[in-house]
């Protein structure tokens, strides 16, 4: 399929300058007021707005959903049908990691009946590991579309070619749910109890 060199590299600086604009909220950002599914729903698609604006009608983020994560035990039920800050924090790690991993597997790192310290204690430290992805991610994609780019010393790894790029970008994303899940694997957790956020993330 034939990209026009231009409109990509125009489409990967416009990316590039949304990862470096965009963030996380912070703990104390996240409102504590208890809110209703819609508003819950609504809350979480602005913070996590990571599709482009021609794939807004594929949302991601539904009630359904979220009823399932509560019902599975993946993150704490709603109190007489209100969300915390807890809740949405426990949303936005979950809706964050599916994009790289399993529900399943998710379900098996992220414990339950946490207090809010030990919550609000993992939180910052995911959305810091977050920011740290990100911008790693960004200069790996400099890298490998340098020509595209019109950037000097291209890798061997870079390409000018559109079709190259989005390949390259498909088996990374293959190898590093691959890495991750491999890696849950090799610190013989037990499956079945669920994991420990905080070890994961190097507390």
């Amino acid at each position: 399929m034939p990209y026009d060199k231009m409109l990509v590299a125009a489409k990967l600086r416009r990316w590039e300058s949304y990862l470096n604009n965009y963030q996380l909220p912070s703990w104390e950002v996240i409102p504590d007021l208890g809110l209703y599914m819609e508003q819950l729903v609504c809350l979480l698609r602005q913070y996590l707005d990571y599709l482009p604006p021609e794939l807004k009608g594929e949302e991601s983020i539904t009630a359904a959903a979220i009823n399932n994560y509560v019902r599975t035990k993946i993150m704490p039920e709603p109190v007489k049908k209100r969300y915390y800050r807890i809740h949405i924090a426990y949303l936005i790690i979950i809706c964050t990691m599916k994009q790289g991993l399993s529900i399943a597997l998710i379900q098996k790192l992220i414990p339950t009946g946490l207090s809010e310290e030990e919550v609000r204690s993992a939180y910052c430290r995911f959305i810091e590991r977050h920011a740290l992805a990100s911008t790693f991610f960004i200069e790996q994609v400099r890298g490998v579309a340098g020509p595209i780019l019109d950037h000097k010393d291209p890798s061997p790894f870079s390409t000018e070619n559109a079709d190259e790029l989005i390949i390259s970008a498909a088996i990374i994303g293959g190898l590093s749910r691959l890495l991750a899940e491999k890696l849950m694997m090799l610190e013989d957790r037990d499956l079945s109890s669920g994991g420990d956020l905080e070890k994961f993330l190097g507390k």
